[in-house]
């Protein structure tokens, strides 16, 4: 069993290191926030007393943090005390810049990196069913691989470092645009006179289906049970769906990308969050259309 450490104890980080306690690994928590460590503390895990000192005691150290900036200042504590051979993977949503900087540091300091984000929310994160996008040399996702089994239940690994952020801002790039137009077309279907349910059976098995259609349609009592069925209690917040989208814009700048289509779902998801709606499920940007 393996000693890991886990920065970052938030919503997702906490369930992610409490699997891997309890398939049996020696895990260590440590979060910058006192409540967030006082939380994790109730519910059994181990906390340390800082990054390095966390660091200092493990064979791998997992990274959740808010971002980039976070995620590279957390790092420079990390890799001063980490053993040189051992490997860091950062499951944050961040830039790619910064992710690629990341895999650097690492590899001045000797040490193996994965960016490694995720998709699957909270649930996945309770229930081990991320799927993990994972940028980094294949040595180091072998090193990794047992341990995105425990996390979650498919890794793919995407290519060299910072080609798991890539994956993951392309994929919410098309998720943040094709729920605004399930969005759309459930709104107009309904000023029409159109049943929403006829619709929905009529799309989930037409050209339109999707995944904001089949799995997370954004109109109560249609389809499979949503966040439209809880008052659009966030699944996945617009707040984080509109940094999704920023990233994506950022990364699509870098390279000179056409992506208008991004671009205005970005203005959309920040019009709403400008709304007070940040806290709101992503999918409840149907109402913001709806009042236009």
């Amino acid at each position: 069993m393996a000693k890991i450490s886990f920065i970052g104890l938030g919503n997702m980080g906490l369930p992610m290191a409490q699997n891997l306690a309890k398939a049996g690994h020696e895990v260590t928590g440590f979060d910058a926030l006192p409540a967030a460590r006082d939380a994790a503390a109730e519910a059994g895990l181990k906390i340390g007393e800082s990054n390095a000192q966390v660091a200092e005691v493990a064979e791998i150290v997992i990274l959740m943090l808010p971002n980039g900036q976070i995620v590279k200042a957390v790092a420079e504590e990390v890799l001063s005390a980490l053993p040189k051979g051992s490997l860091l993977i950062d499951c944050s949503t961040i830039d790619v810049s910064s992710a690629k900087d990341l895999h650097k540091m690492a590899n001045s300091a000797g040490v193996l990196s994965l960016d490694a984000p995720v998709s699957g929310g909270v649930g996945g994160a309770a229930g081990g069913t991320l799927t993990f996008m994972v940028g980094g040399s294949q040595d180091a996702f072998e090193v990794g691989a047992p341990y995105f089994e425990i996390m979650g239940q498919k890794a793919v690994h995407c290519g060299n470092g910072g080609s798991g952020q890539s994956a993951k801002i392309c994929n919410n790039m098309m998720l943040g645009i094709s729920m605004i137009a399930t969005c759309e077309a459930f709104a107009m279907a309904e000023k029409l006179g159109l049943s929403q349910s006829a619709l929905f059976d009529v799309v989930s098995t037409s050209s339109g289906s999707c995944w904001s259609v089949n799995t997370y349609c954004p109109v109560p009592g249609v389809g499979p049970q949503s966040p439209a069925d809880n008052d659009y209690k966030a699944g996945f917040a617009a707040a984080l769906m509109l940094k999704d989208m920023d990233l994506s814009q950022q990364a699509a700048g870098s390279v000179d990308a056409a992506t208008p289509l991004g671009e205005h779902a970005t203005q959309l998801y920040k019009q709403m969050v400008d709304e007070g709606q940040g806290g709101a499920d992503f999918s409840a940007i149907i109402h913001h259309l709806n009042k236009k």
